[in-house]
Formats: C-alpha cells, sequence, structure tokens
C-alpha cells in the first residue's frame, strides 16, 4: 500500500465546498474521490489540509490518499488530469512516508482574501475576488490587523455554535496589500475555526469603512461572542493560498 501526496488548485464558484457530505454531490472531495476510485479500482478516501467552504477557492490544497498501484506518479498525475473538469488543476503526484497526513500533518497555512477595491468593473476576475468601491482607511486596518495577531481564543471570530475543542488558534501574521485596484488580505496561521478568515476579514473591512476601531479587536476577542465582530465576508474572494508542512 503507497501513501500518495496530491496537490490541487480550483475554483470553487460552482462546488459546495471540500468536504464530502453524505448523498450530497457537488463537493469537490466526492468528485475526486470517485474519479481516483474509478482510475484506481479500489476505494480511494482522500484527506485534505483543510475544508475550504461553498465558493472557495485554492491555489494550493494538499490532500493525501493510499492505494494499491503499480502506476507511477506521472502516469497517475497524466490520468488524472485527463479526466479532471477545467475549474480544477492536479499540480503534483508523489509518494511520501506511511506515516504522512494531509491534514493531521500540516504545521501551517495562509488564505489570501481579495478585494477589487473600485467602481469600476473586473469582469475577468469577479468570480475570485469581492467588489468594493468605496474607499479604505488601510492604516487603521493595519492597526486592526496587529492587534489580531498572536495566540488567542477566536471564538468570537468564528461561527461555530457551540464546540467542545479548544477555539485557541495562533495567527502568525496578517499582512494587507495593495497593488493598484487589487487590496489583497494574508492571513497564516497554524489552523483556523470555521468561516474564521472570512470573518477576520468581513471585521477589517469595517474597520476599513470606519465602522469599527481597531481598539475595539481586542475587546472583540475577549468577549468571545460571534456577534461583536464583523460580517462574514463573501466566500468567492477568499483562496486557500500555501500549506505548510515540516520537512
Amino acid at each position: 500500500m503507497k501513501n500518495f501526496k496530491l496537490v490541487l488548485c480550483y475554483e470553487g464558484t460552482r462546488y459546495k465546498g471540500w468536504q464530502r457530505q453524505g448523498n450530497t454531490a457537488g463537493t469537490l472531495q466526492e468528485k475526486l474521490e470517485t474519479l481516483l476510485s474509478r482510475m484506481l479500482d479500489q476505494p480511494i478516501e482522500l484527506a485534505a489540509s483543510g475544508r475550504t467552504d461553498a465558493g472557495v477557492h485554492a491555489r494550493r490544497q494538499v490532500c493525501s490518499f493510499r492505494a494499491e498501484t503499480e502506476k507511477s506518479c506521472e502516469e497517475l498525475l497524466k490520468e488524472i488530469r485527463r479526466h479532471l473538469p477545467e475549474d480544477i488543476g492536479a499540480i503534483s503526484v508523489e509518494i511520501v512516508p506511511p506515516r504522512f497526513h494531509a491534514r493531521l500533518s500540516c504545521t501551517g497555512k495562509t488564505y489570501v482574501y481579495r478585494i477589487w477595491n473600485s467602481d469600476a468593473p473586473n469582469v475577468f476576475q469577479r468570480r475570485t475576488m469581492l467588489q468594493i468601491a468605496e474607499p479604505l482607511d488601510l492604516n487603521a486596518m493595519e492597526q486592526a490587523a496587529a492587534l489580531l495577531c498572536g495566540r488567542h481564543d477566536y471564538l468570537a471570530f468564528s461561527s461555530l455554535k457551540n464546540s467542545k475543542k479548544s477555539t485557541v488558534r495562533e495567527i502568525r501574521s496578517i499582512e494587507i496589500s495593495k497593488d493598484g485596484d487589487l487590496l489583497s488580505l494574508s492571513f497564516t496561521g497554524d489552523g483556523f475555526l470555521y468561516n474564521m478568515v472570512r470573518i477576520l476579514a468581513g471585521t477589517l473591512l469595517e474597520v476599513g469603512k470606519g465602522n469599527l476601531s481597531p481598539e475595539e479587536m481586542p475587546v472583540i476577542l475577549s468577549s468571545r461572542n460571534r456577534k461583536n465582530a464583523g460580517p462574514t465576508a463573501p466566500a468567492h474572494g477568499l483562496m486557500l493560498w500555501d500549506v505548510s508542512y515540516d520537512a
């Protein structure tokens, strides 16, 4: 039995998220497991580094699966690419040590939330960016971002109703950059709660619009109350940018 690492990219517009949901069709996991099971003539269970929400995209999603096959990684990659739709891309396939697991071995993730900050139309990237026409106060957003970094209980920035597991996470950095009309919010951390990045992005955008102040960030964190944070930013602006593992 070989352990494989599969790296993917995808535009999540027409999918109901990564995670297989019983008999619900239209998830990325279900589509890829069906393809691999047919290709390899055996049941394949695919683990991913993270479960992206419906409509969220990935520049680099790492997956792992086990299979009995004599096909080479090059043959597998070629066959996977031949059968995938245009909005899913297979970047690489390799054999990894038996203990490697795409989710459990992951040591960090970077998500990027992208905003087209202009009233001019952006026809060709409208599915992967949120458009906001009004000017945003980037200095205030950077101040707020700095206060949100570190190791904290992020329950106020999650859509979890009740959680018996720890909601403490470490955000290593939040970087805000602007290139012309493209505004990017980059979040790097050891892991993220359900909807956490989208709520962080929505909160920072509220700061940029002047509806929240940077000084309110510690208060929101300590409240552990979802109602105190900003809105959940729309899914289509979010992209799983990169995933890290120990050497």
